[in-house]
């Protein structure tokens, strides 16, 4: 099975990919392990997105969709595979289909997960990282036992500024102008599933597999 995982900042899309990938046997492609990987192998392309990167410039579609093209032609990736942070816009999509279709295949599905911007701010804006061991609490899904001091190694949490209130703000208005728009896209192409996304990470789980149980994964 191919599919594409879609969802705003905060609707667990990294973890549910994990899950999902696993139940079908497909590998879980991440355009960040992708630039990570070109980038230390020193790819061509690696080469070319890291002088974008280290000029504090978003890195071409072109070069993006060129190293994913190279991604979905490796071996691990023939029998299917799950997207996740990829396509991140209309156009992006529009060139996955086509990439895809150079490569004599289409996507199966696309699943959007569900999750409105009230639950995203309070998901995120809990969150705290410790400044020893890096690990993150929440302070409410996973608190520590005294406020603000890590329970692994006893340091000091802080609130990065990504996890501020204002940011996710920031980062929702966005994913409404740039990828939610995705989900007309494929809606439009019958390929599209929404899945509630709220509740515990393992109800969620089993909701998306459901889902693509109907499609036969």
């Amino acid at each position: 099975m191919r599919l594409v995982l879609v969802g705003p900042p905060g609707a667990g899309k990294g973890t549910q990919a994990e899950f999902i990938a696993a139940h079908l046997a497909v590998p879980k492609i991440s355009t960040g392990d992708i630039f990570r990987a070109n980038v230390s192998q020193g790819t061509p392309l690696g080469v070319e997105a890291k002088r974008y990167m280290d000029a504090g410039q978003l890195v071409p579609d072109e070069v993006t969709i060129n190293m994913v093209r190279d991604r979905l032609a490796e071996p691990d990736a023939s029998d299917g595979f799950l997207l996740d942070g990829f396509p991140r816009t209309v156009p992006q999509a529009s060139a996955l289909d086509k990439l895809l279709a150079d490569l004599g295949t289409a996507l199966d599905i696309v699943m959007e997960l569900v999750v409105d911007d009230d639950e995203v701010i309070r998901r995120l804006s809990g969150r705290r990282t410790c400044r020893g061991c890096g690990k993150i609490w929440h302070v409410e899904f996973d608190p520590t036992s005294k406020d603000n001091i890590c329970d692994r190694c006893g340091s000091e949490l802080f609130q990065r500024d990504d996890d501020k209130a204002e940011t996710i703000a920031n980062r929702l208005v966005e994913y409404a102008d740039k990828t939610a728009p995705l989900v007309d896209f494929y809606g439009a192409q019958g390929k599209l599933v929404g899945i509630d996304a709220t509740g515990p990470v393992e109800d969620v789980t089993v909701r998306a597999i459901d889902a693509l149980r109907s499609y036969g994964g």
